[in-house]
């Protein structure tokens, strides 16, 4: 199931399946982002995947104090994909931010893997 969400700049929280599985859909106005945050426990493995039809700032980051850590960047990308390792407990998002002049798309899926 594909939730959609038109994102003016919110937390988004995800909505883990019984599988372990979430899937979310975002449309992102110019200038605004979207951001799809969940709470994980040191030594779980999130698999990631996003595409969009427009080129989007994309991070997954998380916060130690003040400071933002990011296990992973991209610029401008219409897609990505990666794994995401749980070194400690941390709530952990996944953000997109559309610097273009258009509304643009992202889908993403995230699987729980062992």
């Amino acid at each position: 199931m594909m939730l959609f969400t038109t994102a003016r700049a919110e937390l988004v929280d995800v909505q883990w399946q019984p599988d372990g599985s979430s899937q979310r859909e975002f449309q992102v106005a110019p200038g605004k982002f979207a951001e799809w945050c969940t709470k994980l426990r040191q030594g779980e493995k999130v698999k990631w995947e996003f595409d969009s039809d427009a080129p989007l700032n994309f991070n997954v980051h998380y916060h130690e104090g003040k400071e933002a850590r990011y296990p992973a960047k991209h610029d401008a990308a219409t897609k990505a994909e990666g794994s995401l390792e749980v070194a400690a407990d941390q709530h952990y998002c996944w953000m997109w931010s559309n610097k273009t002049t258009s509304t643009a798309t992202a889908r993403s899926v995230l699987r729980k893997v062992q």
